[in-house]
């Protein structure tokens, strides 16, 4: 199947989804689900600043093995703290104070460590990271690498989530045991590797499977071979 085709269905189904939600930024999510501030549909002139490209990064790492809702609570706690733009900042919040204000995201024992990793990477990048650069970075695997380099340093490298995954294997695309880079290029060979489409695909995939996973029948409601929407133009 076309994956550029599948990507204009879905942008067709539910409209741009305005990844990554920041705390600071008032507009709200398109799905009226889970969380409900921070996302800036159709306008991909976000990150602005350093200090929401810090925040994007940190939000990586927080949604490791959680939902984003909680990972949202996480972040309000930070900002109250006063240590979510600055990487020096959050390394000089106290640990019990850092990892009570993660605690809703998880393992914040764990995410404590990475985040500390995160911000000393952070104090001593001048220029926009590489990818291998981050995978050093304790904490940081490819999926969350990927992640901060689209949403907070639009690069264009797609991010290859479980739900992405699934959908593929569903529709026959994946046989299931493909490695993360397999997958990542089947991706990056078929779509013009262009930052908005990258991101707004990710989100899309992962927005179908919130939906559909624990339903049946899974997406099949979509006309995969409609066209319209194809018009879309990225940026």
């Amino acid at each position: 199947m076309d994956l550029l085709a599948i990507f204009h269905r879905l942008l067709a189904e539910f409209g741009p989804q305005g990844w990554w939600p920041l705390t600071a930024h008032s507009g709200s999510n398109p799905t009226k689900r889970g969380s409900h501030s921070g996302y800036h549909p159709g306008d991909y002139s976000f990150p602005k600043t350093q200090e929401e490209q810090f925040e994007i990064a940190v939000g990586a790492v927080l949604t490791q093995n959680t939902a984003w809702t909680n990972v949202e609570m996480a972040l309000r706690n930070l900002a109250d703290a006063k240590a979510l733009h600055n990487p020096k900042s959050l390394l000089n919040l106290p640990k019990d104070q850092l990892q009570k204000a993660i605690r809703p995201a998880g393992y914040f024992n764990q995410k404590s460590e990475y985040l500390h990793a995160l911000a000393t990477f952070f104090t001593t990048c001048n220029e926009p990271p590489t990818r291998q650069k981050l995978l050093d970075v304790r904490g940081i695997g490819e999926e969350t690498a990927d992640a901060i380099l689209l949403y907070a340093f639009s690069v264009p490298t797609f991010v290859i989530d479980a739900y992405t995954k699934r959908f593929l294997l569903h529709r026959g695309i994946l046989s299931g045991n493909e490695p993360y880079k397999i997958v990542q290029q089947l991706f990056h060979d078929s779509l013009p590797h262009n930052t908005v489409l990258f991101q707004e695909f990710h989100a899309l995939l992962v927005e179908l499977g919130k939906r559909y996973y624990s339903k049946k029948p899974y997406g099949d409601h979509i006309d995969w071979d409609k066209k319209d929407g194809e018009n879309y133009r990225f940026g």
